[in-house]
Formats: C-alpha cells, structure tokens, sequence
C-alpha cells in the first residue's frame, strides 16, 4: 500500500485510522478503473446529440451486413441453380421420375432447333402418345436441356425437364461430326455416368426417335447395358462384333457399369475427333471383359431405324431416324412413319399384309 499511496502523493502513517484511510484508497481505485472504461465507451453506445441513434458498434453491423449478404448470395446462387440444372436438383428430379420397377428413368436431350412448336420435341411426344402403352412413360420421362430457350419450351409441354449446364452453344442444328456435335456427344455420355452414379437405370433414346411400344420389354434382365444398332446380323444379341447406335441405350446402375462407363469416355482422348458411338465399338470388348460387363445387341426388328429398314409395325418398338441427314428431312420422314403407324392402329393393315385391329 505504501508505493500506491506514495504514487498519489500520500504520506504513510500507522494506527487505525492509517488503515482505514488506506483501505479507503484501494476502494476508490477499484473503482476508478472500470468507471473510466464505461466513459470511454459512452459515444458508441448512447444517442448521438441530435437525437437520432448513433450506429451500432462496427463489428455488429459488419456480421450482419455479412449474413445478409450471405443469405442473398445463397438465395441467388438456389435461382442459378435452377437454371444451370446443378446436380443438387437432379436427385429430386429422378427420384420424382423413376419406375417403381427397377429403378428407371426415360431421358432424351433437347437444343433450340429441336425445341421449335412443331419441330421434333412435338413429333417426340406425340408418339408416346400414339404408342401402344406408351403414354404412362411420360411421367417417367426426363428432358435435359442444354440451353434457355429449350428449357423454356420443355417446361410449356412436360412436367420432367433439367437445365443442363454445358460451356458451348449448342442452341442450333448440330451437323454431324462437328466440333460442337463430337462435344455434345461426350456432354451426354458424362451426363449418362452421373445418373448411373446417383443409382438410377436409365433408357436413354435421342429425340429424333418415335415410339410405338416399351422398349424395355425387349431387353433381357441379364443386361447391364443394352444398345440399339444401325445394322443387326447373326442370331447373337451378346455378340460384340455388331457395330452400335447410342441413339437407345439403356444402363443398369452397378459398379461395373459405371466402371464401364468411365472407361469408355475416358478413352475419348485415344481417338480424338470419333464421337461416344464410334468409341464404344472400339472399346466394347476391352471393357465388357475388364469389368464383366453384359452388353445387348437389340435386333432391328424391335429398335429399327433407316440404316436397316425392318419395318413390321406388329414387332417395332421403336424406330429411328438415322442415316438421314438434316432436321427437315427426318421431321418429315418420321411424321410420314407416325402417321403410317396411325393407320395401321385402326385398319392393322401394313402395305399388302393384313393384320388383326391393333389395341391399345
């Protein structure tokens, strides 16, 4: 106590009232402290002198400018999220789509030049209508768009439809093997391996396609993946030697089918300029082998297609527009081969055969 008092110009004495004075000393210094430290901090936590409230202390404000900041970024990048078509939304989107049996979802992809009112996503959709059971597949049936405008017009004629973010433009015509065409290629193919990956099955069929019956009831449970062809020969749906067509695919979820699927593009660096169809013939037996996957030939006779004409509406599930070049010609050979499929449904009449009224 001496060296405090002594600091404050205070004699030192003894006795009682020596103590009492000191002890009254330590009162008054205990506290001076935290009473100077309140005055200090008056201006920031008391009105300001014209009566309108003084700004709340900086680090206040700053956290909760940074939480709302925050939050508005995170609502924003949800609505961008919307429109890229990020993978946080597919999951609800193929969960909403998926058969009970089997866990499958129908996809197709979709641009602008095929958006069009009257174009082939109309033709597209029409034929599942026309179909014999085919129009329950719509509400499993995903559209994955790869630009605004097609987006915009899946969502005016379909319930199920995914804005895929890609980095090219891929809004007009795409003419075959193109650089834009090779690269949407592989843009499906990877898209294709995600969905394996998030544990769905999948019947992929290019919308250049009209359906008449389920295709699925023509592939064997045994396949892991099934693909259509432009040419089938030979009596053997697991020979490999068969040259495919990626315009229908379909891909059972497994860990070798994923494999499978990784290995295939990744060996896309390998032949530059060949696009997923030409790849896969060159690696489908290498891969099948490597992972025991089981690949499926389907015969034309139920997935046909121009390049094969087997046209025998009492088979056909499907029927492509391959090996045909440009939008206008294949809108309007397929319309011709719709509306041929009309007809048959109500005469069972094909050409010079006869048949039974088809049913639906």
């Amino acid at each position: 106590m001496y060296n405090i008092a002594k600091g404050f110009g205070i004699q030192p004495c003894f006795g009682i009232r020596c103590r009492m004075t000191r002890d009254f000393m330590v009162f008054l210094l205990g506290a001076a402290i935290p009473t100077a430290c309140i005055i200090l901090l008056l201006p920031s936590l008391c009105p300001s002198a014209g009566g309108i409230p003084a700004e709340r202390p900086q680090l206040a404000c700053n956290c909760n400018t940074a939480q709302l900041e925050d939050r508005g970024a995170s609502e924003l990048s949800m609505g961008a999220s919307a429109l890229r078509g990020d993978d946080d939304d597919l999951p609800r989107l193929l969960r909403s789509a998926a058969m009970e049996a089997g866990n499958t979802v129908v996809m197709t992809f979709l641009n602008e030049a095929w958006a069009a009112p009257g174009s082939l996503l109309d033709l597209f959709l029409e034929s599942f209508r026309e179909g014999i059971k085919t129009e329950p597949l719509l509400k499993h049936l995903v559209i994955v768009t790869v630009d605004q405008t097609s987006f915009r017009r899946c969502q005016e004629v379909h319930e199920l439809c995914y804005p895929l973010a890609v980095a090219t433009n891929f809004t007009e015509e795409q003419t075959y093997m193109s650089k834009a065409y090779l690269e949407m290629m592989w843009v499906r193919n990877k898209f294709q391996t995600r969905v394996l990956e998030l544990g769905y099955a999948f019947v992929f069929t290019d919308m250049d396609i009209v359906w008449f019956r389920n295709p699925l009831l023509r592939i064997p449970v045994g396949a892991d993946i099934a693909i259509s062809c432009d040419q089938f020969y030979g009596q053997d749906p697991y020979d490999v030697w068969k040259n495919a067509n990626g315009g229908f695919l379909y891909a059972r979820p497994s860990a070798r089918t994923i494999a499978f699927f990784k290995g295939w593009y990744e060996a896309r660096t390998a032949h530059p300029g060949k696009h997923d169809q030409d790849v896969f013939d060159k690696v489908k037996k290498d891969l099948s082998l490597r992972h025991d996957v089981a690949v499926h030939f389907v015969d034309t006779a139920y997935l046909g297609g121009f390049c094969q004409p087997k046209k025998d509406f009492r088979q056909l599930c499907t029927f492509h527009g391959n090996c045909l070049t440009g939008l206008r010609m294949k809108l309007d050979v397929l319309r011709d081969l719709l509306n041929q499929w009309k007809q048959f449904k109500i005469t069972g009449r094909q050409g010079e055969k006869s048949n039974t009224t088809v049913q639906n």
